[in-house]
């Protein structure tokens, strides 16, 4: 097992992970116009903070197609790390509220239903 490799012990409360990610992700498709904010607003800081490492101008040309994709790709990753944060405290309020047998079933209930409004969404914004 993965923790009998470290010297100390620690345990891993499997629940709150699992009911975590599924109210991130629950979060991430009901508010997906903000999850790609937040990818852009990474994409242009990564962007941003890549060019103040290069002095010259044609180095920094050179290879800009390759570090754009890289940042995009890195900011596509970073950006469920405030959807976790906040699907950690959902989860964690439904555990308060409701008791720990609940956080998953919640979590898969909040799941499909912002994935059936996601589609729903996407349907209504089709030119037809």
């Amino acid at each position: 097992m993965l923790t009998e490799i470290f010297p100390f012990s620690f345990k891993l409360n499997t629940i709150a992970i699992a009911g975590a990610s599924l109210w991130s992700l629950a979060l991430y498709l009901g508010f997906f116009p903000v999850s790609e904010w937040v990818i852009e607003q990474l994409n242009r800081w990564f962007n941003f903070a890549e060019r103040s490492l290069y002095t010259s101008n044609t180095e920094f040309e050179k290879t800009r197609k390759a570090r754009e994709a890289q940042n995009a790709f890195y900011a596509s990753l970073f950006s469920i790390v405030p959807f976790l944060l906040i699907g950690s405290l959902c989860n964690w309020g439904v555990e308060i509220s409701l008791g720990r047998s609940w956080a998953i079933s919640m979590g898969l209930l909040a799941c499909m239903g912002c994935g059936i409004y996601e589609l729903g969404r996407r349907d209504g914004q089709s030119p037809d």
